[in-house]
């Protein structure tokens, strides 16, 4: 069984496929994608596979963009940090998802049905519609738990300047502090408002109000001069650029 996995976390991919093994489903990896640009290269480029394994939210937008570019006639289960609201399209159009963090029960639940399954493998256009719609209007969240110390607190998401991932871990930064915050980049991106924050990166997610200066970088890039940047350096990756100014008129 021949299986591709689209996904912009490491992590989250090596997961994948350690649970994938623990299923005793045989498999061979054909390779992992994170961008939806690579991802219309890579199927103009190489045969299909028998299934593919789909994170919604990809490093350069979200992944039903593919569709919208190209045809992709094979069976998907999408992978999903979204919240129950956003996913009841799913539901409704019989589209096979997992909720992250993936449960191992969950997982081969998924498998069985795909290979029962006998549906056309193509998603509808109105599908789509209908998914695109739910996922890009989630209620915005408020209220954001942190680690501090021993012990957990509860920070405002307003007062969020950025987020960004290091060795795996995901930190938040205010004006004045730093804390890890137990949730993926893609969990906790699908729960922000979309207006006021933006993933400039695999690995940092900005929000509007702490972007200071924007500055022209090397390879069509650009730069943010951020407010209380602790040392690090915000690039918009190349993909997103042009994505990223248009988030900046809104």
């Amino acid at each position: 069984m021949e299986i591709l996995i689209i996904e912009d976390e490491p992590r989250a991919a090596s997961q994948l496929q350690n649970m994938l093994k623990a299923c005793n489903f045989d498999y061979q990896l054909l390779g992992i994608i994170d961008t939806v640009e690579d991802a219309v290269l890579w199927f103009q480029k190489n045969t299909t596979p028998d299934l593919i394994f789909m994170d919604i939210q990809l490093a350069d937008g979200l992944s039903f963009e593919i569709f919208q570019k190209i045809e992709v006639p094979v069976p998907i289960i999408f992978t999903t940090a979204f919240d129950q609201y956003a996913i009841q399209a799913f539901k409704v159009n019989s589209v096979d998802y997992l909720l992250k963090p993936i449960q191992k029960d969950d997982l081969s639940s998924a498998l069985d049905k795909f290979l029962k399954s006998s549906k056309p493998a193509v998603i509808d256009p109105s599908i789509l519609k209908q998914l695109l719609g739910s996922i890009q209007a989630p209620p915005k969240r408020e209220g954001l738990l942190v680690k501090e110390g021993s012990g957990l607190v509860q920070i405002k998401v307003s007062e969020l300047l950025y987020c960004y991932s290091e060795d795996s871990i995901t930190f938040g930064v205010t004006s004045n502090k730093r804390y890890i915050i137990d949730e993926t980049m893609d969990e906790l991106l699908g729960s922000l408002d979309q207006n006021t924050f933006y993933r400039i990166n695999r690995g940092q997610i900005v929000s509007k109000t702490s972007i200071q200066k924007i500055e022209p970088y090397f390879n069509h890039r650009v730069k943010l001069s951020i407010t209380n940047p602790r040392d690090l350096e915000f690039v918009v990756s190349r993909p997103k650029t042009s994505d990223f100014k248009e988030w900046m008129n809104k």
